[in-house]
């Protein structure tokens, strides 16, 4: 387990173009979830500098909602995340 994260990268390219760091993102005691916050996890998951796991523990969030974020994001972008957006992206699928 220690060598999985050792291999783990300590920056990764944030949404919006820049270098995201694990002092950039969220704090964990955060309830309030808007877009960029929502992407901010997103990329730390998807750049691998976080396992969804520690994603998940950290933020208290399930598995199906951080799988959401991560879908939409890669499916429409970041304003998928935004929650006035929701219908607009949310699948049609009965």
């Amino acid at each position: 387990m220690m060598r999985e994260q050792e291999s783990r990268p300590d920056k990764v390219v944030g949404p919006d173009g820049a270098l995201l760091t694990r002092e950039d993102l969220p704090s964990p005691n955060t309830r309030r979830w808007v877009a960029r916050r929502k992407a901010a996890v997103v990329a730390a998951v998807t750049g691998g500098m976080l396992s969804p796991e520690e994603a998940c523990a950290r933020w208290d969030l399930s598995e199906e909602e951080l799988d959401s974020w991560c879908q939409a994001t890669a499916q429409h972008g970041v304003n998928a995340l935004r929650t006035t957006a929701l219908q607009r992206y949310r699948s049609t699928k009965s």
